[in-house]
């Protein structure tokens, strides 16, 4: 008996991270791909074995697809992304999250079961988003920098997949010794704050870290504006206590709180910082311009 080729009218690249998490997706791949292949992909399959290589997969490979599926965490996801930046490459993506705390996925309402996922992304709706673009590189979710930015990285790969976001919560609690102001300076479309802050964050839409979700008014998903929010150095009890009602409320509007929007940030410190794209280490940095690239990304699922 053989099958139409006819039955296969489109082409999925199905990139896999084999290590991310838990290992979910070693034991769920075969599922995968034929819910793909039930809906007319015929799928080729990449297993990375290094970082970096999924970047290398989708700048190379990316344009001769129809759809491209991401099957690990932010990390991979942000690799393939980065590498269809870099050669312009413009097919939409899907995403199988299989981190340890997926936050893309969580902050955009994306299903984190393989299956529901693979059949989510199968079913082929579209939306657009807009990527980050600090300096020479790419982010999808968020650049961090400050307190606790090097967890996203330095955390132990075994801890994360038997915790989860539990091995982040214990990493900083070793931190807090070492938290120190950071003065900084921070434009966005001619306006300038200075100041000393414990912790900030970029973003390309309203989801911000975890913490807050932002009024679309003020960014978009695909508006191609960018969103800074700078968390100012607690200098006591009373500023610690408006501080956390502020995380726990989801409110940014508070005097420890300072959120900037534009087209285009540039960020200045004394000292070289630490930053986080997407949960990878970007390196030492004492001046970065970050901006948007407008509706780039086409997500399906």
């Amino acid at each position: 008996m053989s099958v139409s080729v006819s039955v296969f009218s489109k082409k999925a690249l199905l990139v896999i991270n084999p290590v991310a998490g838990r290992k979910m997706i070693q034991r769920n791949i075969c599922d995968v791909v034929r819910c793909l292949m039930d809906q007319g992909y015929l799928v080729t399959t990449a297993v990375t074995s290094r970082r970096g290589e999924a970047r290398e997969l989708s700048y190379s490979f990316g344009r001769d697809f129809d759809l491209l599926v991401c099957a690990g965490g932010d990390g991979t996801l942000n690799e393939c992304i980065s590498g269809m930046a870099e050669g312009e490459v413009r097919v939409p993506v899907g995403y199988l999250p299989c981190g340890s705390t997926n936050d893309f996925a969580l902050s955009h309402g994306l299903p984190l079961d393989p299956h529901v996922a693979a059949a989510t992304v199968a079913a082929g709706r579209l939306r657009q988003y807009d990527l980050g673009c600090f300096g020479e590189r790419y982010f999808l979710h968020h650049a961090l920098f400050g307190a606790f930015t090097r967890l996203a990285y330095s955390t132990d790969q075994s801890q994360k997949n038997l915790l989860g976001f539990g091995a982040y919560v214990l990493d900083s609690l070793k931190e807090l010794p070492n938290l120190k102001p950071i003065p900084l300076s921070v434009s966005a479309d001619g306006i300038t704050e200075q100041g000393e802050y414990l912790f900030g964050t970029v973003s390309v839409d309203n989801h911000i870290a975890g913490l807050y979700t932002l009024p679309e008014e003020l960014i978009g998903p695909a508006d191609g504006r960018v969103a800074a929010v700078l968390i100012k150095v607690p200098k006591s009890v009373i500023d610690w206590d408006i501080l956390g009602r502020s995380f726990l409320s989801g409110d940014p509007n508070c005097s420890m709180v300072k959120v900037l929007t534009g087209r285009e940030l540039l960020v200045t410190s004394s000292e070289p910082m630490e930053w986080s794209l997407d949960g990878e280490s970007s390196g030492l940095q004492t001046q970065v311009q970050i901006s948007a690239k407008a509706g780039f990304l086409t997500l399906q699922g």
